[in-house]
């Protein structure tokens, strides 16, 4: 660098060079544009540009914070009469300057003042009327070579910047044990990457942008030296910026705490915050999540830590709240009442295929039912809560989950699909028919429960839980079954319905094709008198022509705004286990031999027998 680069330089960086540039770009603007500049804080329900400055403060004591850089501002103010005009401050500093290029002091100075500018705009930000230190986001994920990170977690980071909502500065880096470069990663996840149907423009260039800050580091899951490695990698991008840095664990079980430690020691910001993103599963039991938890608590802070469920994520999860507490006629309904029983069903139409070594670990319950269909439950009955803040209702959830019975064996039946051979011909294999399965495995495939709450909203309500792999269909609902009409006039009428099966029934699908619909009785319209069961129906696709948003994208984006109100508290966790560890204690301390049923089945018949002990029966058989 030559003599007058180097003066320039320092005059662009010194704070009253700096303050002069500031000083320049505000005047400039407020003549272009006189209204007043909007606070840049966004709430989460404007889901136009969800960049939230107050969420990107930092979480560590060591960052600056708006305040002090606030206060920094008001003494530069009392200073600023006895400081030097900038003038006077250039022509100080750029003698030498002038005398090598024959270029005047003021000419520098000009030159100083614009190159200010630009490092003010590149460097600096304006957040409630002050300029402050631009902050730069560092995603990782660790287990970047994973199918979870190139299937769904690289597509939703693309999503969320093609829809302008990753912060304007930012960098992706892969790590894995696996030997790449940068390129091999680039080439490896742009395949999976798609534009929004509805909104294409420009994709490719977006795309090629993405890829391009996109870089891999390769080394092991707990290794300090590897994530130093990191770390220096990461500040060389992250120069002159307040550093925030994600890390999401897409890794086994086995190696999150390495991995968490790894991180504290070596990979953590300095200047802004640190968060970690824990992939299900959260343990095995009630020990086993509990020790987890208190591991993870060695090297982070409960605030730093999001254990994700990507259920909680799905457009009609969180759209749960808004259909109880934001409609009248609703809410009064939602009680013992007038419910009769809910139904949480789940139901995937294909085996483990190739999944079975992992799967055959954890089983239907630990894998579905103990995260996330007890989440869509906790969400359906809880309380309204104080306010929509993420502690407010998790505390809700806490309390229906510290309200609910334990299962028990006698109130759940677990099986395992067989093999079958189809009416056209085609085979399929059983659970135990898949190499990387034991063939002596008793694994649950299916799993069905009768839960309780015990409280004074849903005392003596039968929630119904149910998941299966390899039925007849793939799908993932609510069903609320009303109580019957007192007295009803059409109970027996003259044609022989009987209208009392036929109670009304609220569905919410969650998935796919998204829909809410109310099945009502309706009379045919004619000269004669026939009842007929209808359904007022919203379908998402037909109603909202644009593509939805994958749960991961949702997920990420809160997790970026330190919005937690979709992830899962220690507490929860702890009450989420508390249900299902007995149940799960007794099925492997006995031995249980699970029933069988067919691919593509409806299920086993035990699941029709512990509906019918609860005088239920399932709405998705109907």
């Amino acid at each position: 660098m030559d003599a007058s680069t180097r003066a320039a330089l320092s005059h662009a960086l010194h704070p009253t060079t700096l303050l002069t540039a500031h000083n320049l770009r505000r005047s400039v603007r407020v003549a272009a544009a006189p209204q007043p500049l909007p606070h840049l804080t966004t709430s989460r329900s404007s889901r136009t540009s969800r960049k939230s400055s107050q969420s990107m403060l930092p979480e560590s004591p060591q960052s600056p914070g708006i305040a002090a850089v606030a206060g920094k501002k008001k003494r530069a103010s009392r200073s600023r009469a006895s400081s030097p005009p900038p003038q006077a401050v250039v022509s100080d500093q750029f003698p030498a300057a002038a005398e090598e290029t024959g270029i005047s002091a003021d000419a520098h100075a000009a030159a100083a003042t614009a190159g200010a500018a630009a490092i003010v705009e590149q460097m600096y930000e304006e957040v409630d009327g002050h300029m402050v230190p631009a902050r730069m986001l560092t995603f990782t994920i660790v287990g970047a070579s994973g199918d979870l990170a190139r299937k769904k977690i690289f597509p939703a980071l693309f999503a969320l910047y093609y829809e302008g909502c990753l912060p304007k500065r930012f960098q992706i880096f892969g790590y894995a044990r696996s030997k790449m470069d940068d390129a091999q990663l680039r080439e490896l996840i742009s395949t999976t990457l798609t534009c929004r149907i509805d909104k294409s423009d420009d994709c490719g260039d977006k795309m090629d942008y993405f890829l391009e800050r996109c870089f891999y580091h390769s080394g092991q899951y707990d290794s300090e030296d590897s994530f130093a490695g990191l770390d220096k990698r990461m500040k060389e991008l992250e120069a002159g910026y307040i550093a925030d840095r994600m890390y999401y664990l897409a890794i086994p079980p086995n190696v999150f705490v390495p991995a968490a430690r790894s991180v504290s020691l070596a990979a953590t910001s300095q200047t802004g915050y640190t968060r970690v993103i824990v992939e299900k599963p959260f343990g095995r039991d009630s020990e086993s999540s509990a020790q987890l938890t208190q591991q993870l608590g060695q090297h982070f802070t409960e605030d730093q830590i999001y254990r994700i469920d990507h259920y909680l994520g799905k457009e009609l999860v969180e759209n749960l709240l808004v259909l109880r507490f934001s409609n009248l006629v609703f809410e009064p309904l939602w009680s013992r009442q007038y419910i009769r029983n809910v139904q949480i069903i789940f139901s995937e139409d294909f085996g483990t295929e190739g999944r079975g070594g992992y799967f055959d670990h954890y089983g239907i319950i630990r894998d579905i039912m103990q995260n996330h269909l007890l989440q869509i439950l906790t969400l359906f009955a809880m309380e309204p809560p104080v306010s929509l803040s993420a502690d407010d209702i998790i505390n809700e959830k806490v309390k229906v989950l510290r309200s609910m019975r334990q299962v028990k064996l006698e109130d759940a039946v677990v099986a395992q699909y067989k093999g079958h051979v189809s009416k056209s011909g085609c085979k399929y294999e059983g659970y135990t028919d898949d190499p990387t399965v034991p063939d002596n495995s008793i694994t649950p495939t299916f799993a069905a429960a009768a839960m309780f709450i015990d409280n004074a909203r849903w005392d003596g309500v039968p929630f119904l839980m149910k998941a299966g792999k390899a039925l007849h269909d793939l799908r993932c609902e609510i069903r609320v079954q009303f109580r019957h009409v007192p007295g009803n006039l059409y109970q027996h009428n003259m044609f022989g319905v009987d209208v009392d099966l036929c109670t009304n029934e609220l569905v919410i699908r969650l998935q796919p094709n998204e829909a809410i619909y109310l099945k009502i009785n309706n009379k045919v319209p004619g000269l004669d008198f026939r009842l007929d069961r209808s359904r007022l129906n919203l379908r998402y696709i037909d109603r909202y022509q644009h593509e939805l948003p994958d749960a991961y994208e949702r997920l990420l984006l809160d997790a970026m705004e330190g919005d937690k109100r979709l992830f899962i508290r220690s507490d929860e966790l702890e009450a989420a286990w508390n249900i299902f560890t007995p149940l799960l204690q007794d099925l492997e301390k006995k031995h249980l031999a699970p029933e069988l049923y067919p691919y593509g089945s409806r299920g086993p018949i035990g699941a029709h027998y512990l509906a019918a002990k609860h005088n239920v029966r399932w709405g998705d058989l109907s």
